[in-house]
């Protein structure tokens, strides 16, 4: 429904009927857009700021008075119902779905964003229109303004144009349970056609942004394992023993409970062998010191990367909304000092932690 109701809020208000905002940003040579995570939707716009005091209300005016009209509600359910199908036909990310409902069989994390045809032809506009004024409210917006702008004159133009929100609709809320812990491995083969390599999923969950150092230090694990050339898994799976195409790793970071995943093309008969030669390398990351010269050159990667992730208005402006989000918005700019305060034996700590060898959940795709 979040994802739905993110596009149908381009559909407009009683003041702004559908494709009416979309060319005032437009017009001012703008770029608007929105996308929705587990967590969060959000929505930004790309202008001059001198514009700001156009564009602006005409955002907030979307966002509290979306109108979801029930013609536009037909229409747009048969876009997202094409985005679904597209994306059912992408072996990776149908591996991948597979893979994070295995991590999370009762979490709604383990659910895609997208939803299903099923669940989105039940809906009506009746349901988006209770669901919109249940989570479109003042506490769960955070507003990011940044650029060339004066910051009272940015404070008051927000004030201004979000000071009414819908009426609290009843929807219903349940709180996630916290998902148990994985205690074994779990694992599941898939068989697609057309798919002429192999994918190998492995995956552990990781701290919430509540536990946020441990977070951090589960993202320089990552990209200790496999990020460039010369990381670990990267260096021996693909340059040394070319047992695999590519293989990397990712740290999703999530507000209840994150995502640390290694990730492998590979040919069907290799799958067994780079699982086990995956699992054995963790098994020697928890029992053997990580060298000081090879922690500091993955924390300057990481530092680098931020550095580059944060150069634009509009990079600043969705890394405080990020944070401002899930956690607090102060934490933006604590990243490249946190990264750079761990010590090797801390590391090796985290991975004894989370990145079991004996605890992981992992998904094979293999041609029919």
């Amino acid at each position: 429904m979040a994802h739905f109701l993110e596009h149908m809020i381009f559909k407009g208000t009683d003041r702004q009927p559908p494709g009416a905002f979309d060319q005032l940003i437009e017009n001012r040579g703008g770029v608007t857009n929105a996308a929705t995570s587990h967590d969060y939707a959000h929505y930004y716009i790309h202008t001059t700021a001198a514009q700001i005091e156009t564009t602006l209300p005409a955002l907030a005016d979307l966002l509290t008075n979306a109108a979801i009209p029930d013609t536009e509600f037909d229409r747009e359910r048969f876009v997202v119902l094409e985005e679904i199908r597209q994306a059912e036909d992408d072996p990776d990310y149908m591996a991948f779905q597979a893979l994070v409902k295995s991590v999370y069989p009762a979490h709604p994390y383990g659910r895609p964003v997208l939803g299903n045809a099923e669940t989105l032809m039940a809906r009506s506009p009746q349901d988006m229109r209770r669901f919109h004024r249940a989570y479109y409210q003042p506490e769960n917006i955070t507003v990011v303004v940044t650029g060339d702008v004066q910051q009272q004159l940015a404070l008051e133009l927000i004030e201004q144009t979000f000071d009414s929100f819908p009426p609290r609709s009843d929807c219903l809320y349940l709180e996630p349970e916290a998902e148990p812990p994985i205690t074994e491995i779990r694992r599941q083969e898939l068989y697609l056609p057309r798919l002429e390599q192999a994918r190998l999923l492995m995956a552990w969950v990781g701290p919430g942004v509540e536990q946020l150092r441990s977070a951090y230090g589960l993202d320089l694990l990552s990209v200790l394992l496999a990020s460039g050339r010369s990381s670990r898994l990267v260096r021996e799976l693909r340059e040394e023993r070319q047992w695999v195409q590519s293989i990397g790793s990712g740290f999703s970071l999530q507000r209840d409970a994150s995502l640390f995943s290694i990730n492998a093309w590979l040919e069907p008969q290799d799958v067994e062998r780079v699982e086990a030669l995956i699992v054995d390398r963790l098994t020697e990351l928890v029992n053997q010191p990580i060298s000081a010269s090879e922690l500091r050159r993955y924390q300057r990667l990481l530092c680098s990367d931020y550095a580059f992730s944060t150069e634009t208005a509009s990079q600043i402006a969705g890394v405080y909304g990020y944070y401002g989000t899930i956690a607090q918005a102060e934490l933006a700019v604590a990243y490249p000092d946190m990264i750079q305060s761990f010590q090797a034996d801390e590391i090796q700590h985290l991975a004894s932690q989370y990145l079991s060898p004996h605890h992981y959940a992992v998904t094979a795709v293999k041609p029919v």
